[in-house]
């Protein structure tokens, strides 16, 4: 029975991926008195993107025609390791962040090799862009991580999640630093706006888009469909590590049904404030990254010490 929760849980974020980027696009038009997609375009669109025949340059190799099976197996087996509505799981004893971070890292090794795999110069430049920012991300990330670990002893989700709902309602500024360095990581991260804009194909800001641009088809899908995952992953690891109440602790079903919803209310409120962020925020130039991610490095940095000071010493 747990088994079948835990895919069960996978399957919904595979599914609820789509619906989340939808949802969030819509937010993004009302908010900028646009005329809104339909919510549930973002499958349309995968949808008929798999129904094509994906076009490959001559004079690629086989990275580039399985690096979009690669990135998005990667990205759903970092899914399998967050709780999404539930902690315990069988999964649980490997929901370690680690171990999320490495999958990450394995879906954009092949993604950056795939756009310097045909030896376009857009796939080059997106490349060598990604790998750049994802240095300077990676370790703000872990920094806001460890400063969650060390309240919880632990890097396990499952366990620090519980940890987290078995203390009740703390303020600890440990935990508000951590909360914003994440949320600067997500952003970097997923490609949204300020670090870059999912919506256009101006080369002199490209990033996420340079390295994909060669790509049609079910491969094409695949990639976006991956995109969407690790934005629904980065909200349900904001929602579910600081504000975890809802979840479910047991697998009642009522206990199972209350907790999706918690967290699809969540999702759905961590999707407006993105939208009105990226409403109000401009596009950052590319040099001004590393700023960015100092500070958010920064704040994870600030979140230990606080820790440090404030709640070991007790």
């Amino acid at each position: 029975m747990n088994g079948l929760i835990a895919a069960i849980q996978t399957l919904l974020f595979v599914a609820l991926a789509p619906l989340l980027a939808g949802w969030l696009k819509v937010c993004k038009c009302r908010l900028q008195n646009r005329k809104a997609p339909p919510l549930l375009q973002p499958y349309r669109d995968l949808i008929k993107l798999t129904h094509k025949q994906p076009v490959v340059a001559g004079q690629a190799s086989w990275i580039f025609t399985k690096a979009p099976y690669i990135i998005f197996s990667a990205t759903m087996l970092a899914a399998s390791v967050v709780p999404l509505f539930a902690v315990d799981l069988p999964t649980s004893a490997s929901a370690d962040v680690i171990v999320m971070v490495g999958f990450f890292a394995f879906a954009r090794f092949f993604l950056a090799l795939a756009g310097l795999d045909i030896g376009t110069a857009f796939g080059g430049m997106g490349s060598s862009r990604e790998m750049t920012i994802s240095s300077l991300a990676e370790p703000a990330m872990l920094m806001a991580v460890f400063t969650l670990a060390m309240t919880a002893s632990t890097t396990n989700l499952s366990i620090a999640i519980t940890h987290v709902l078995n203390e009740g309602l703390v303020l600890r500024p440990s935990f508000l630093f951590a909360l914003f360095a994440l949320i600067l990581v997500a952003v970097a991260e997923t490609g949204r706006i300020p670090i870059d804009n999912p919506a256009t194909h101006l080369e002199l800001t490209m990033i996420h888009e340079a390295m994909i641009l060669e790509y049609s088809g079910r491969h094409l899908a695949l990639i976006e469909w991956a995109s969407q995952l690790k934005l629904m992953i980065y909200g349900v690891l904001i929602a579910n590590i600081f504000l975890p109440w809802g979840i479910a602790e047991n697998f009642s079903v009522e206990a199972l049904g209350y907790g999706l919803l918690a967290i699809l209310a969540k999702l759905a409120v961590l999707a407006v404030l993105l939208a009105l962020s990226e409403t109000l925020v401009a596009k950052m130039r590319l040099f001004r990254v590393q700023e960015y991610l100092s500070f958010a490095y920064l704040l994870g940095l600030l979140g230990m010490l606080s820790h440090i000071i404030l709640e070991a010493s007790r």
